[in-house]
């Protein structure tokens, strides 16, 4: 029996996998809102123990997503806490009156795709899951840059500080890992490049992969469904096929990464929080910025996200009965960054 056949009694999984800010979350809210009468449930980890992205796809009102369906695993990153909490949380998943006929997994943005990959042997859930594809997200204007964070300078930091660097920067390494993973690659952010700049980009990941992946452009996340889910890849089977620089979970830690969350206050229009958050992205080792706070007396939640120069608000979706309008802002950077900095700014 072939690795696929052996697959078909069993849940599929889609990992989505990529750098800080590529839009993974943006991703699974694209298919969870077009999932088609498919029960979908959602697993999904931020860098840290703050978490974010679990409230904001449950909270995002989509027909049929109920908060059952999203597990959030803030806890650490789950390609290093594989037995504590990935494989308990997707048993639960599992061993509910209506398991999902498809689960989604957004792994953080610090991730090593191969390590998850490998879980789906492990004897509790081998026999009841398989990895249906993993999907790599990448920023196609940071890569154009020659940047993943879109934040040479902070990555020029990171370079100075750490001694074991010579020329390959650890980022560059986990992104590479993400794209040597993957069995699809949606250039994320498309529509913000020309055609000759997505030509090179792609050309440019071509050139770390040693077999032929297919590179979809997208913009926003918007994907046909049918592209992403039911690949039927059985990649726990293949993971000789998917090289990596670091081949055990043993080799990858965070020690250079910090995350924080800040209190953001209520504000009067949404130009002034982006202006706040932008100063912010500023401070030194600062990578990523991404939160929520309430606008004066309006009744929607805004959302603001910031990934190195660049910033971005939208509401999306209506602050609760009774709900505390107190906002937040998760700050991910270079071990040590400037807090000080970025609560200065913050407070206006």
């Amino acid at each position: 029996m072939t690795a696929a056949n052996a697959s078909l009694s069993k849940v599929p999984c889609t990992i989505v996998t990529g750098f800080l800010g590529a839009g993974k979350t943006t991703l699974v809210r694209h298919l969870l809102q077009n999932a088609g009468g498919r029960r979908i449930a959602v697993l999904v980890n931020e860098f840290g123990d703050l978490g974010f992205d679990g409230s904001f796809i449950a909270g995002c009102g989509i027909e049929g997503c109920t908060a059952e369906d999203i597990v959030e695993l803030p806890n650490g990153c789950i390609c290093c806490t594989v037995a504590d909490d990935f494989v308990p949380a997707l048993e639960k998943l599992l061993n509910r009156p209506n398991p999902p006929e498809h689960i989604l997994i957004e792994t953080s943005g610090l991730a090593l795709p191969k390590p998850l990959v490998s879980a789906f042997n492990w004897p509790a859930i081998r026999a009841r899951v398989t990895v249906d594809g993993v999907i790599a997200v990448v920023d196609g204007p940071a890569v154009a840059d020659g940047t993943f964070a879109d934040d040479p300078e902070a990555l020029a930091a990171q370079r100075a500080d750490d001694a074991s660097v010579d020329h390959d920067n650890p980022l560059e390494e986990v992104f590479e890992d993400q794209i040597l993973c993957a069995d699809l690659i949606l250039l994320n952010k498309s529509d913000a490049i020309d055609l000759d700049t997505r030509n090179r980009v792609k050309h440019e990941i071509n050139q770390h992969l040693p077999k032929a992946i297919k590179i979809v452009e997208t913009a926003h996340g918007a994907v046909e469904p049918a592209l992403v889910i039911g690949l039927g890849a059985a990649a726990e089977a293949d993971l000789a096929a998917r090289p990596s620089h670091h081949e055990s979970e043993a080799d990858h830690d965070h020690d250079d990464f910090d995350s924080e969350a800040f209190p953001l206050p209520r504000v009067a229009a949404p130009e002034e929080l982006a202006a706040r958050v932008a100063k912010a992205a500023e401070a030194a080792g600062v990578l990523r910025l991404k939160g929520f706070s309430a606008v004066g007396d309006k009744p929607m939640r805004l959302v603001v996200q910031g990934v190195g120069r660049r910033v971005s608000h939208h509401y999306d979706r209506a602050w609760n009965t009774g709900e505390d309008r107190a906002g937040r802002l998760v700050v991910i950077g270079l071990k040590g960054f400037d807090r000080d900095a970025v609560a200065a700014a913050l407070a206006g």
